[in-house]
């Protein structure tokens, strides 16, 4: 470790290994279950790898779901949370790649040992990390990768099936308003679904075409009205609930159900499974992980560059809630993620 650096560092590091046996609220009521401020050693990047000095990180559903023991990959005991951030890389641990980084500012997702974002600093894969234009604040390269990423791989399924409309459910959360800037800019027709009254007005200025409160009465009546009307053959659903499933069997034939996400506790039920055979409707999944690794490389250049400009231009802004320091978060992130509408941050330095 350079000298100029310090040997250890606060971070909000894991208290269990592995997944839990016992399922729990998809929301934090608290962090001391599952987190605690700790002074931990600062990690050494390997080869192909570069140290991070952690701006401000993200905090997003997986975070949250990760810490509980319920996401898809395990807990690791003394190691850092959060997944992704914005900093300066000081360090590099050897590699043209690392070594052109030093002294950048990089969005960047954490990996490694003692490598997660919620801490002063992170270990980070160089070639995964993202050098920053001046024009991009650190509130939307802290959360560059997780959804912004996602939402334009999302449109690009939509772009790709042909139709103009496509459904989104969890409609006023950050990734979505992503998605519904890049959709108005394409000339494409959201339908947003959400939960609160004060939500609508909010997403038709921002170019949805249709927001649907699934609190109203007339709920049933006005999706059905509206998916005869756009006849929209995909749903992006970050809920995977009752109203999914209910949006889904009304959509026309050939409808696509995308899940990335599971924010309902509820489980869904397919009431009618022959539309599974005979309007060939099909269920999938989507993790960025896996369309990271799968696509080809051009298109992965092409997706980091456009949401890159889209923040720079003003099409996308993240719309902030919180930034707390390590110790607030212990204290205040179950509430301040229990706010709509906004994001919220971990400032590690402070």
């Amino acid at each position: 470790m350079s000298g100029s650096l310090q040997d250890s560092m606060k971070a909000l590091v894991q208290k269990h290994d592995g997944y839990t046996s016992e399922a729990s609220a998809f929301s934090l009521e608290a962090m001391t279950p599952y987190v605690e401020l700790a002074d931990i050693a600062v990690p050494q990047p390997q080869e192909g790898q570069v140290l991070v000095r952690v701006a401000l990180a993200s905090v997003n559903p997986s975070d949250v779901m990760f810490i509980k023991g319920m996401y898809g990959q395990p807990r690791r005991k003394g190691w850092p949370a959060g997944f992704e951030g914005v900093g300066e890389v000081v360090v590099s641990g050897g590699g043209g790649t690392g070594d052109n980084l030093v002294g950048r500012r990089v969005s960047f997702t954490a990996v490694g040992q003692n490598g997660g974002t919620w801490a002063q600093y992170a270990v980070a894969d160089a070639a995964g990390c993202i050098p920053l234009i001046d024009a991009v604040r650190d509130e939307d390269g802290a959360g560059m990768i997780v959804n912004p990423l996602t939402a334009l791989a999302m449109f690009s399924i939509v772009r790709d099936e042909g139709e103009k409309a496509f459904v989104l459910t969890a409609g006023a959360s950050q990734l979505c308003k992503l998605m519904i800037g890049a959709a108005r800019a394409e000339g494409f027709r959201p339908i947003a679904i959400v939960r609160r009254a004060e939500q609508v007005p909010l997403l038709l200025e921002a170019g949805a075409a249709h927001v649907l409160n699934e609190k109203d009465a007339d709920f049933d009546k006005r999706l059905g009205e509206v998916l005869r009307e756009e006849k929209p053959r995909v749903l992006l659903d970050a809920v995977a609930g009752p109203v999914s499933a209910r949006i889904f069997e009304l959509m026309p034939r050939k409808a696509r159900w995308i899940v990335y996400g599971r924010l309902d506790e509820r489980a869904p039920t397919i009431n009618e499974p022959g539309q599974l055979i005979f309007m060939g409707k099909r269920i999938e999944g989507f993790w960025l992980t896996q369309w990271l690794r799968s696509a080809d490389p051009k298109q992965r250049v092409a997706v980091v560059m456009q949401a890159q400009k889209n923040f720079a231009e003003g099409l996308w802004a993240t719309d902030v809630t919180a930034r707390l320091t390590l110790k607030d978060a212990m204290e205040r992130l179950p509430e301040e993620l229990a706010k709509p509408n906004g994001k919220v941050f971990i400032k590690p330095g402070h």
